[in-house]
């Protein structure tokens, strides 16, 4: 058992960095509004990729506690809804409702920009997107800092 929360605790660690990677290459929140088309997509890729880290956390997490998904279709909104549950004694809530919250905004933006083939991104939407990130990057990093110490002592054996 202990190999698996190795595992686990491994992978959330180095998708961790990989969302610092994405915050240190981030735009800073609120956009200037002077941004061209090109610009403001790649914030937006880098939004989208922001999510996309935070999401394969949760999706690893998912796994090692709770195996399955069950709504292959709603995917993307059961995982982040089961994060935010606690489901002792199997595992805390891994991030609390205005985590959620911000975390939902942005997985809602990344689904627009996945999925609009002639999008022409608005300054000032992009940058109320981009504030919510920011803003949830302590809390967001806090909370799954505090889940890998209960992961930590699962694999050790002192949970």
């Amino acid at each position: 058992m202990s190999e698996k929360f190795l595992i686990l605790e491994r992978s959330v660690r180095d998708d961790l960095e990989a969302v610092e990677e994405i915050y240190a290459a981030l735009a800073p929140a609120p956009l200037s509004g002077e941004e061209t088309q090109e610009e403001l997509i790649v914030v937006a890729f880098r939004l989208h990729a922001l999510y996309s880290a935070v999401e394969n956390i949760f999706r690893n997490i998912a796994r090692a506690f709770e195996n399955t998904l069950d709504d292959t279709t709603g995917w993307h909104t059961q995982l982040l809804r089961r994060m935010r549950l606690d489901l002792h004694p199997v595992r805390p809530a891994v991030i609390d409702a205005s985590t959620y919250e911000a975390l939902d905004e942005l997985r809602g933006f990344r689904h627009v920009f996945r999925s609009v083939y002639r999008l022409r991104l608005d300054p000032r939407r992009l940058s109320i997107v981009l504030e919510t990130a920011w803003g949830v990057r302590d809390s967001l990093s806090k909370q799954i800092g505090d889940f890998l110490e209960f992961v930590g002592g699962l694999r050790d054996g002192t949970d």
